[in-house]
């Protein structure tokens, strides 16, 4: 099967797993990737879907009777198609702070070499449904108890070291839930990012929304973050007022306002919005608003929507596959025609691409 093909119906439609499965253990709920594992297609690392009702159902399953195994065979409707891989565990997973916290409650291996942490795991709009983002799961993995709320920047830097020196990570990705201050996190996330830059030399992407005051953007890269992330989502006024309706009081206009001052800071093609395609949104619009986002600087890094388990929208339809090839089709053409790729950043998700197929449609 095309692998472009194979990995697009692999994110939209999911893996039917039974039992424990090899490799790097997959995670539910939480910050994204959320209900995912990550699986080498061919070579490229990918995260799938395996803990939702989609994947229970999905046409993709493991050929391979070895379940615990870390090579295995991918089949489509009982029939073989591909053969896969999964990272393995990661080592620093064994370890624990002199506090007695396990590292992976501070941090988390995505993909193969990617560390990521949600630096502040509450949000000021979660706990009202009238206000939180119907799609976010970031208060599921704290009630679990397989986080903490707050990790610390002395901890993050061990973390990181650790996962540096053990697992050959090569960048992190520190995103957070909003707190109710004008810097909406931006300030703890320049703290953590320069107390990991004293212990380990390593590229860092920080997410947030857009602060009130865009000096913070100065103030993060000046901390050693080199990427920035601020996530769209939905890009339509309707889908976002419906999907997300305390984020969506944040309008386009000033989200655009935002994204410019902020390649001014970090640079073109350094900075990323997240786009899950699947909300709502039609083709046509989110092609026109990732032309416009490409056109600031800023790479739209498009992503088919999950429905993860206990959210609101967990029995909404995953992305249709047909839908999201079209979409990557149309982007990255769009990406070609500018010059811009991920594999220019120097950190982040796009960099990183395991939760999209995009990256494959940039050349």
């Amino acid at each position: 099967m095309n692998k472009q093909r194979l990995i697009v119906e692999l994110q939209s439609q999911g893996l039917q797993l039974t039992g424990q499965n090899g490799g790097a253990s997959g995670r539910q709920g939480g910050a994204g990737p959320s209900d995912h594992k990550a699986i080498a297609v061919n070579g490229t690392t990918v995260m799938v879907p395996v803990y939702t009702g989609t994947a229970a159902d999905s046409p993709y399953s493991l050929a391979s009777s070895h379940t615990e195994a870390i090579e295995s065979t991918l089949a489509h409707c009982g029939e073989t198609v591909a053969s896969i891989s999964f990272p393995r565990q990661p080592r620093f997973y064994d370890l624990k702070t002199a506090e007695g916290i396990p590292y992976k409650q501070i941090a988390l291996l995505h993909s193969h070499d990617v560390l990521a942490t949600t630096v502040l795991q509450t949000c000021m709009r979660y706990g009202d449904r009238e206000s939180a983002c119907q799609f976010c799961a970031i208060g599921q993995s704290l009630a679990a108890g397989q986080t903490i709320a707050r990790k610390t920047p002395a901890q993050l830097a061990e973390v990181a070291e650790a996962a540096v020196r053990l697992d050959g990570v090569k960048q992190i990705v520190m995103t957070t839930g909003t707190p109710n201050t004008s810097d909406r996190g931006a300030a703890y996330l320049a703290e953590c990012a320069r107390a990991i830059k004293q212990r380990v030399k390593i590229p860092i992407q920080a997410q947030c929304e857009p602060p009130a005051d865009f000096i913070w953007f100065q103030r993060m890269r000046d901390a050693g973050i080199e990427n920035l992330g601020m996530h769209l989502e939905a890009v339509t006024p309707e889908v976002r007022a419906k999907i997300m309706p305390g984020k969506a009081e944040v309008s386009l206009e000033y989200y655009f306002e935002a994204f410019a001052a902020a390649v001014e800071v970090f640079g073109w093609g350094q900075v990323s919005t997240y786009l899950l395609a699947g909300l709502g949104d039609s083709l046509e619009a989110l092609i026109a608003v990732s032309d416009l986002l490409i056109q600031t600087g800023v790479y739209p890094f498009v992503v088919p929507f999950v429905p993860i388990t206990g959210t609101p929208l967990e029995h909404t339809p995953a992305s249709d596959s047909e839908f999201m090839y079209r979409l990557y089709q149309a982007i990255g053409d769009l990406l070609r025609k500018a010059g811009m790729s991920s594999q220019n950043m120097q950190a982040g998700c796009a960099k990183c691409g395991a939760c999209s197929a995009l990256s494959t449609f940039e050349s």
